[in-house]
């Protein structure tokens, strides 16, 4: 038994359950406090971490413990801006992403350069070394922007690419800086560094998505996976360290790398996000908060000029580059202040620049001190610079994204009411309640926490009591499934004795506007399945329906190639089932390729303009030729069909053979048949009667239809 007597409260604490109870702690409090008075969670922890670190009361060691969780921190900043991007926006911005990267990275360096030379008297290795210094930033603000869920806003993409560009060209300036003093730069040293380089980049991108892929489809357990994406972070940090470049390029790479396998609105997602932003992230800001030194600003003149330069030259060079990159891409003012914020806060490169230069020394006074790279005041004035920076990153970075949160917010209000979304997923065998859970999850907007429901359905004229308790546990099941994802799934139990009239009675008196069904995987689709489903649920339930049966988990589909038949846009529910295809296109990232007549195409591409994903094209008229579509098929591409109830204007003789189609040429694949709402059924009672769901021919074209259900992006 440890006796109150036998514990040391000796400055600084060495206990490790005092240690990190005591962090956690600040952790909690600090942002809670420090929010009551308008002051970011960011600095909050960075002041935190100066008032308990060896330059304050001296509470706590910057020690091992700390740089490691501080380190693990760093690079889950950087592996969550890789993770959380829009691909397909990045992909289409890279050119202004490379603009901004080259103005952030060239104007800190020139003006750095000069005021090192002519402005505190530097030579000019060490000049150079101190601009590469003001080049590099680390994204400090970024868990702000993600928080305010602004984070695929244009501006975000662009400063997020440039500062890949920066951080790398300026690791590159402080590795041959160190290279030229040790008189290591040769032909050799370019060549090493090139070839490595490509190696490691080449495993991330190319071998990362192969693996992962693999795990995920292998193996579904929640604990496993995160393990598994937390190593793939660390590995391609280490291999980015043995290429010779910073760890964090590594990290971000790898986010970049299982983007698509990670969806956005994934329980996976959600777990990696939380555990980041409440324990390493801060961690890595109580860290940077500990290197704070007060008491050298007041031991001379020198380092508080070196400091004052350092700020004001990395702070208006930032500037600089953020305003060219608004007029230049025709930004607003709150885009602008996105961009500079994440741009300006200066911390895990800029750190590490210092320190090395600060350990290269190359020589002695007459008094025998040495002569370092860079002196102790350019290392003292790093430390000023590196609060000052991180203040004002995260107030302007705060104000630019509230405002564009604001403006998001009045376009939904404007466009979709996700109110009225309601899914509806019967569910009856356990092996396949986790797809079709996240199917939903998949279809719905992402804002929508509230539109799932799932169904069972007990026999009522059974006395065995043991179907009910069944069927609550796979509702339970359900309900954690979807829990995972921060998303609140509706219970639902029904008896009846009519699997068919059950469904049609809980989608009428809940008002669904999606019905999601599910195949068991060991069971293929029969035309006695379809046509039961067509004359019973299909003739009763106007709504859209998707019929399911997965193979492999959603995260690892690569391209979902959608087949609609001739006609479908003269249906009224082609806006709505298109609608969720554009929601799986932009909550897992994968690639919609649409089969279909010029006519249909033409409509599609309309809504492209209004919110780009990754989509391609394929002129397709005749579906007799409907088993010419398994040619293009890949190992990991899933199928989707647009299909048409008997009397609808897109119905095509040839749907009659699609479950032989099926189940001969596609089994090993994803597929989804998809049942839009058409006109001529359950004209008896007005479902959605003042819901998102109404016929297409009452509102005035296609286009206003589109603009109300997907918003200007």
């Amino acid at each position: 038994m440890i006796l109150l007597a036998d514990l040391n409260f000796k400055l600084p604490w060495t206990n490790p359950v005092l240690i990190f109870s005591s962090i956690l702690f600040i952790i909690l409090f600090a942002p809670l406090i420090l929010n009551k008075l308008k002051i970011p969670q960011i600095i909050g922890l960075i002041i935190a971490g100066a008032i308990i670190g060896p330059y304050g009361i001296n509470l706590l060691k910057r020690d091992s413990s700390v740089i490691l969780f501080g380190t693990v921190g760093l690079l889950y900043i950087m592996f969550l801006a890789g993770l959380e991007i829009d691909l397909a926006d990045f992909k289409k911005n890279s050119k202004k992403s490379l603009i901004f990267g080259m103005l952030t990275f060239s104007i800190p360096m020139t003006l750095g350069i000069l005021a090192g030379l002519y402005v505190l008297g530097f030579p000019l290795n060490t000049s150079v070394l101190l601009a590469s210094m003001f080049a590099s930033h680390t994204l400090i603000a970024y868990p702000i922007i993600s928080k305010m869920g602004v984070a695929k806003n244009k501006a975000v993409n662009i400063t997020v690419g440039g500062t890949m560009i920066t951080d790398t060209l300026a690791l590159l300036v402080l590795a041959v800086i160190v290279g030229m003093s040790k008189g290591e730069i040769n032909s050799e040293f370019w060549l090493r560094l090139i070839i490595s380089f490509i190696i490691f980049a080449s495993i991330v991108w190319f071998v990362f998505p192969i693996l992962g892929r693999w795990f995920f489809t292998k193996f579904d357990d929640n604990i496993s996976q995160y393990i598994f994406v937390l190593a793939m972070v660390f590995l391609a940090a280490f291999l980015a360290e043995a290429a010779g470049i910073e760890a964090i390029i590594g990290a971000f790479l790898a986010g970049l790398a299982l983007n698509r396998l990670i969806p956005h609105t994934s329980a996976l997602m959600n777990r990696i996000e939380f555990v980041g932003n409440a324990l390493f992230i801060p961690f890595f800001l109580i860290g940077v908060g500990m290197l704070i030194n007060f008491r050298v600003f007041f031991e001379g003149w020198e380092t508080i000029i070196v400091a004052t330069v350092m700020t004001v030259v990395a702070t208006v060079s930032k500037f600089l580059a953020a305003w060219i990159t608004q007029k230049a891409f025709k930004f607003s003012k709150a885009q602008r202040d996105i961009i500079f914020g994440l741009s300006n806060a200066q911390a895990a490169a800029t750190l590490a620049a210092v320190l090395i230069g600060y350990n290269i020394i190359l020589g002695a006074d007459p008094s025998g001190e040495p002569i370092r790279l860079l002196s102790e005041s350019v290392l003292n004035g790093t430390i000023l610079m590196i609060l000052v920076t991180c203040t004002m990153a995260s107030f302007v970075a705060q104000k630019g994204a509230a405002v564009l949160a604001l403006e998001a917010e009045e376009d939904d209000a404007d466009t979709t009411d996700s109110k009225s979304e309601k899914i509806l997923i019967p569910v009856n065998y356990p092996e396949n309640i986790e797809e079709l859970i996240n199917l939903g999850i998949t279809i719905k907007a992402k804002k929508s926490r509230n539109s799932l429901l799932a169904l069972n359905i007990v026999p009522s004229d059974s006395q065995d009591t043991t179907k009910e308790k069944a069927a609550r546990k796979l509702l339970e099941k359900a309900a954690k499934i979807a829990s995972g994802s921060d998303n609140h799934l509706t219970e639902l139990i029904r008896y009846d004795s009519d699997i068919v009239n059950g469904i049609t009675s809980v989608v009428k008196e809940n008002k669904a506007s999606d019905l999601v069904l599910g195949l068991h995987q060991q069971h293929g689709i029969s035309d006695t399945f379809l046509g039961k489903l067509t004359e019973g649920i299909l003739k009763n339930c106007n709504i859209t329906t998707f019929i399911y049966k997965n193979v492999q988990p959603i995260s690892t589909i690569d391209q979902y190639m959608v087949v609609i038949p001739k006609g479908a846009e003269k249906e009224m529910g082609f806006a709505f089932w298109l609608l969720r295809m554009w929601n799986i296109g932009v909550n897992t990232g994968a690639k919609l390729i649409f089969y279909g007549t010029e006519e249909t195409l033409s409509y599609i591409k309309q809504v492209q303009k209004m919110q780009e994903i990754s989509v391609q094209y394929v002129q397709f008229e005749d579906w007799e030729d409907f088993l010419i579509i398994s040619r293009d098929l890949k190992s990991n591409d899933a199928l989707v069909v647009i299909l048409s109830r008997k009397n609808g204007l897109s119905f095509d003789p040839i749907m009659k053979k699609l479950p032989k189609y099926l189940n001969n040429y596609f089994q090993t694949h994803n597929y989804l048949l998809v049942y839009p709402m058409q006109e001529g059924f359950d004209k008896d009672e007005d479902l959605n009667s003042g819901s998102l769901i109404n016929p297409i021919d009452q509102i005035n074209s296609f286009k206003n239809t589109v603009t109300r259900l997907f918003g200007r992006k």
